[in-house]
């Protein structure tokens, strides 16, 4: 093992860093950028959206700025949603941006392909539509490194976003209707290829420990802009050696003959200087002009970074006549303006949503009352797990460190100290509509993975248990299977993928066992405990292949899966917590 070494960022709390750094952005840039919606987390160009113009809605996790707040101004992205660092927004936000972006022709999300974004992006979409306003989405897919060739649909999305999000904007700007947008922005997609290098790790604020482990004389050859490990580690070679592999990798991806055209982008990961990157692109030209390939334009720079890593990505557009009008047409935003005139702003109006629709009131006279789990006694068991979280917050985020983002720790904290505050307000209530409370309390703090599948969790649970007010053993064991259940219909997710599913569905399997068996409320849940840390320790000997770590194949066997780590810690906590 290497030593712990702890880093240094130069913030004031954890807690507080998005806040601060949006307020620092806001005041930074009055002229173009303000906030709207209750969230707080939703970025919009103060000139951007109008009647009548598709609204282009971009967003993901904090850590890689200028993206994506960065890229909302006149000719761009009209909203930005902001989610915790490397973890997606969740749907409210996304909806506060959608909301200040509509101008009545339909909204376009646009995102990198990770499974927290899609998820949260996704269930907004779902929103709108239901509000009546036209939703599509275009995942970003540029990483040649993340899946082969005929598996395009896999591949993550990384300093991509910067061609796509440009060209999207440029075709609404220009007044095309949503599905000319639409198609503009799979175009653009479909041209883009990305390669990155890493060479140091990065580290979360909330740790201050480096997300994952690289010798001081290594590289990692397709790294992900979260830290997810890439197609091989080596020894540090030449910058245009590296840049060599980078191309290579692209061009037998995206092949180019002599008079095709291209846009570059040569981005820094966060701690890579312009020096260096300078003496890639030129390496870069030289490939391209060995070719007979033109650059149309290039740009050099971070434009999507991954806090402090060192590195650098390559990226390539390749352009016809649309793609290359469209990455011409006048943009000002604080991270990229393409010069030239813009047509005077028009109008906004603004638009009235409908709000959502109140549940019916709950008649506890007609609930069960046998059980030993009232719903004092089940808050109680919430606040344990709560409790049990934050204690293993930093070893949970180290397992994802190592075969994910390093985020997950983290996020299970934010998510259920989000579900303290809502239980510490939340007065008398039934176990159904404390579960209903947890559940939105977890998406609006969280988004990323955690926040859809957890909310849905809690959602299933609690309806399982909608006829009680206390819980007996079979109770306790249906909203168990309703946790289980609600991630099944979310994620997608099999015992097997490597996921914390491998955790819950043995965990039910168990207690459904036990009580076949006549075990108590307790005797269940030790039941289900046993059967989550079976499953946990399972994940350790498979091979992942689901989410970010699908991409690191034989790679992963032999560490833990965080998601099945997290269900045996809070499982474990309503354990001993259940009177």
């Amino acid at each position: 093992m290497t030593e712990d070494i702890r880093t240094k960022k130069l913030i004031n709390a954890p807690e507080d860093i998005i806040t601060h750094a949006l307020e620092g952005m806001i005041s930074a840039h009055p002229d173009l950028l303000t906030i709207e919606g209750a969230t707080g987390r939703a970025v919009v160009a103060k000139d951007g959206p109008r009647d009548g113009k598709v609204g282009i809605i971009i967003g993901g996790g904090s850590g890689h700025e200028p993206a994506f707040a960065g890229y909302v101004g006149r000719g761009l992205a009209d909203a930005a949603a902001v989610g915790n660092v490397f973890a997606s927004p969740s749907p409210e936000q996304i909806m506060d941006a959608a909301r200040a972006a509509d101008g009545g022709a339909g909204v376009m999300f646009l995102y990198g392909n990770y499974t927290g974004d899609v998820m949260n992006f996704d269930m907004a979409a779902e929103e709108c539509e239901r509000m009546g306003i036209p939703a599509r989405s275009v995942q970003v897919t540029d990483d040649v490194a993340s899946a082969p060739k005929g598996r395009e649909g896999e591949r993550r999305g990384i300093a991509g976003d910067f061609f796509v999000f440009k060209i999207a904007g440029a075709a609404a700007e220009h007044g095309r209707s949503l599905e000319d947008c639409y198609a503009a922005a799979l175009h653009a997609n479909d041209n883009c290829r990305s390669m990155g290098v890493a060479l140091t790790a990065c580290s979360m604020p909330q740790t201050g420990k480096l997300n994952f482990e690289i010798g001081h004389d290594e590289m990692e050859i397709g790294m992900g802009v979260h830290g997810e490990p890439g197609m091989r580690r080596g020894k540090l070679e030449t910058a245009d050696n590296v840049t060599d592999e980078l191309m290579g990798a692209m061009l037998a991806d995206m092949p180019l003959s002599a008079g095709d055209e291209v846009a570059v982008l040569v981005n820094g990961l966060g701690a890579t200087g312009p020096l260096e990157l300078y003496i890639i692109h030129r390496r870069v030209a030289q490939i391209l002009g060995e070719r007979g390939v033109k650059i149309h334009h290039s740009w050099v720079g971070e434009y999507c970074t991954s806090l402090e890593m060192a590195g650098a990505s390559v990226t390539l557009l390749k352009l016809d006549d649309d793609l290359k009008l469209l990455l011409d047409t006048p943009c000002r935003t604080p991270a990229l303006t393409v010069a030239g005139a813009l047509e005077p702003k028009g109008t906004r109006s603004v638009r009235h949503h409908a709000g959502a629709v109140a549940g019916d009131a709950v008649d506890r006279a007609t609930l069960k009352t046998n059980g030993s789990i009232t719903p004092e006694g089940f808050t109680a068991m919430m606040l344990a797990a709560a409790d049990a979280i934050r204690a293993n917050r930093d070893w949970l985020s180290e397992l994802d460190g190592v075969i994910g983002d390093g985020d997950h720790g983290v996020t299970m904290d934010i998510g259920w100290t989000a579900v303290r505050k809502e239980l510490d307000a939340l007065g008398d209530a039934t176990i159904t509509e404390t579960s209903e409370r947890m559940a939105k309390a977890f998406l609006d703090a969280v988004g990323a993975s955690s926040g859809p599948l957890y909310a849905s969790a809690f959602r299933a649970a609690g309806k399982a248990v909608s006829d009680r007010l206390n819980l007996d053993a079979a109770a306790m064991v249906a909203w168990v299977e309703g946790l289980c259940d609600g991630i099944l219909s979310r994620g997608g997710a099999s015992v097997g993928d490597k996921t914390m599913i491998d955790a819950w569905v043995p965990a039910v399997k168990a207690a459904k066992e036990a009580l076949a068996k006549g075990a108590d409320v307790k005797g269940c849940l030790e039941a289900a405990t046993t059967g989550a840390k079976e499953g946990r320790d399972y994940t350790a000997t498979i091979e992942s292949k689901r989410g970010r770590s699908a991409k690191l194949g034989e790679r992963s066997i032999g560490h833990m899966d965080p998601g099945a780590a997290s269900a045996h810690v809070m499982l474990e906590a309503f354990t001993k917590a259940a009177p």
